[in-house]
């Protein structure tokens, strides 16, 4: 069953490749990058249907303009410009955080994790796949909760809520050897980790 498991991605990438050359350009980019006027306007009626468009392309137009009075810098001059200093200050924190904030650990360790708890050898797959699904539950509902939340609270929230849980991960798998139900508490505490990494960062 794995391998066609493993093999069913495929799947949505030969969809992707017959599919796609049917779907027309993108209007900004027809407008922009090609400065092909006529086809951005047959873009836009084929996405939206026939109509008046004067407006989207108007504003594809300020588009234009503004990226051509705007000066593109290189990396060295990015990090010399002192009013890029604090977003580039945030954007280095935040990637490294996200690196460094233990995901990795949490999936190379799961299967030994799973394996104390005394799961059935060929159940630990399963498991493991239902850690992935987890991740992927939890981006779909970050992407509801960072509208109403915003994603400062989302990211002080889920990095809070995760080292919460490797504190309590590291107790009891500590405490593994003296208590039987703390094998089941890590694997609970790995399935909420990944939750809050989906939600968070």
């Amino acid at each position: 069953l794995w391998p066609w498991l493993l093999a069913s991605s495929g799947l949505s990438a030969l969809v992707q490749l017959v599919t796609l050359p049917f779907f027309p350009d993108s209007p900004s980019y027809l407008l922009i990058q090609k400065g092909n006027e006529e086809a951005c306007r047959k873009a836009i009626r084929k996405l939206w249907g026939e109509g008046d468009h004067q407006a989207e392309i108007d504003d594809i137009m300020k588009e234009k303009a503004a990226m051509t009075s705007t000066k593109t810098l290189r990396v060295l001059e990015v990090i010399k410009e002192r009013s890029l200093r604090w977003q580039l200050y945030i954007l280095m924190t935040v990637i490294t955080t996200l690196q460094l904030c233990g995901i990795n650990a949490i999936y190379f360790y799961s299967f030994e994790v799973f394996h104390t708890a005394k799961f059935e050898e060929y159940l630990i797959p399963y498991v493991s796949l239902g850690v992935g699904l987890c991740e992927c539950l939890s981006s779909i509902l970050c992407s509801t909760l960072i509208d109403r939340f915003g994603r400062k609270v989302l990211l002080w929230g889920g990095y809070t809520l995760m080292c919460s849980v490797l504190v309590l991960l590291t107790m009891t798998l500590s405490l593994q050897n003296q208590f039987f139900w703390m094998h089941y508490f890590s694997v609970i505490l790995i399935f909420l980790f990944v939750i809050f990494y989906g939600i968070g960062p």
